[in-house]
């Protein structure tokens, strides 16, 4: 962990040189704009609001939240990713709240993506680039506008850089002073973040310590094998006296959905070494399902940045919808710059998945990919709470597996929707949680997570799945 891949001989770019981006909101690179004419979908009706252009010019003139030397860094370790030589993991919460910009919550999650990666490193013998939904979640896409209760209409809830949860008229009415209270919260979780990752929090050995106390539950004794392995590897690492002051700090990304376009705009930056622009508020953005559309605003200002993008890609796409979407995002084929981020659901993977990965295949282009598990096996339980079952995400990263097998491709990457605590959102796992659990425990505003426990759980039956294949 920590350790540059041995292939990438470049010299890598400072990560903490401010000069490296011209401060300026980027107006005068042609095209940027160009996506303001076209169709644009789930935003906010806030531009007449008198905060607007205000807020906008405020998250225009503040720093930028991440660097286009750590940006392209990144990009470097997928282009690993899509050569079959890393693993990306990437996880965190549904939508992040700003109550929840703490450092308790903030270590919870990045201590379980550690202990995840550790992991699947040991799986797959191979680097895994770590990747939060931390510093920047905070919009979600919604299937209506508006939201009714009995004889109530209101705005839906948007994710906390929109409106509030509670359904009332003052919390629903979209407020983009709440942008600059997301760049400020995001700021925060990249503080904590990069002290956490460089300060010692992710030392090899500790992060074992964890991964002890989770095999203590007899519930998890079949990942016994496994753990035991990678406990005798590090001690045999140090009995060899291996320089652990290498392992005790890691690189860690932040991803979140570009949905607000308007976010993104104020917080792109000119690069001064390329006079290309960034999107500055994450290391790597994605383009939802709903937002994807090829001759839409996203997929337009998307594709005229330089960070490495995601796309989500849901049962109803097609090939040519692909390869097309290659084209838009990436038309020089530059590695490390395009991830297909698969969510079909368990009863789709199978079916639906092998069209897509063949004809990427056979058209040449190097892309990563990546299985969302989650968002397509959402269903409501009984007493009315949305939720996942555990079974079913498991056997979507099966499929998965399966269909990159046959087609001779990598099956690139995780992406879960997952929180360091002790939440009941998602059903089953070796310790199960059921609906009873839900009245006391379930805490996520949109879509259900999996718990630190079953978030490590997936990470050994992943890790059981790569030792197959590398």
């Amino acid at each position: 962990m920590g350790v540059t891949p041995a292939n990438d001989s470049r010299t890598e770019t400072p990560l903490t040189a401010p000069g490296e981006i011209v401060h300026t909101g980027a107006a005068e690179f042609p095209g940027l704009d160009s996506w303001r004419e076209l169709p644009l979908k789930q935003q906010p009706d806030w531009r007449n609001h008198p905060d607007f252009s205000s807020a906008c010019a405020e998250l225009s003139s503040n720093p930028p939240l991440v660097f286009a030397g750590e940006v392209d860094k990144l990009k470097r370790r997928l282009a690993l990713v899509a050569n079959g030589e890393a693993f990306l993991l990437q996880g965190g919460d549904c939508a992040e709240t700003f109550e929840d910009v703490t450092a308790d919550k903030i270590s919870a999650k990045v201590k379980t993506l550690l202990q995840m990666a550790v992991v699947l490193t040991y799986g797959a013998s191979l680097p895994v680039v770590k990747m939060g939904r931390m510093a920047g979640q905070y919009a979600k896409p919604r299937s209506s506008d508006m939201e009714t209760r009995g004889e109530v209409t209101l705005p839906s809830f948007r994710g906390e850089i929109v409106n509030g949860f509670d359904f009332t008229p003052e919390m629903r009415i979209p407020d983009p002073k709440r942008m600059v209270q997301a760049y400020h919260k995001s700021a925060a979780t990249l503080n904590l973040i990069r002290a956490f990752t460089e300060g010692g929090f992710a030392d090899l050995r500790a992060v074992q310590q964890w991964n002890k106390g989770f095999m203590e539950n007899p519930a998890h004794a079949r990942y016994e094998q496994i753990a035991g392995e990678i406990d005798r590897a590090v001690r045999f690492m140090s009995a060899c006296g291996v320089e652990f002051e290498s392992l005790k700090r890691t690189e860690f990304y932040a991803a979140h959905e570009a949905l607000l376009l308007d976010y993104e705009r104020a917080l792109t930056r000119i690069d001064s070494r390329t006079g290309k622009p960034y999107v500055t508020s994450g290391h790597f953005v994605w383009i939802g399902e709903r937002t994807r559309d090829l001759d839409g605003a996203h997929v337009d200002y998307l594709s005229r940045v330089r960070n490495p993008l995601g796309v989500k890609l849901g049962p109803s796409t097609t090939p040519s919808t692909v390869l097309e979407l290659i084209e838009k995002l990436d038309p020089e084929r530059e590695p490390g710059r395009l991830t297909f981020i698969v969510r079909m659901g368990t009863a789709n993977v199978r079916e639906k998945l092998p069209a897509l990965v063949e004809a990427v295949r056979d058209s040449g282009a190097k892309v990563v990919w990546v299985t969302d598990p989650m968002h397509g096996n959402t269903i409501t339980a009984k007493n009315g709470y949305k939720t996942r079952r555990f079974d079913d995400v498991m056997d979507e990263v099966r499929g998965f597996f399966e269909v990159h097998q046959a087609a001779g491709t990598y099956p690139g990457g995780l992406h879960v929707e997952m929180t360091g605590d002790d939440v009941a959102e998602c059903l089953g796992g070796s310790d199960v949680i059921d609906e009873s659990a839900f009245d006391t425990r379930y805490e996520s505003l949109v879509d259900p997570r999996l718990n630190h426990k079953q978030s490590l759980e997936m990470a050994f039956l992943v890790a059981e799945q790569l030792t197959r294949i590398t």
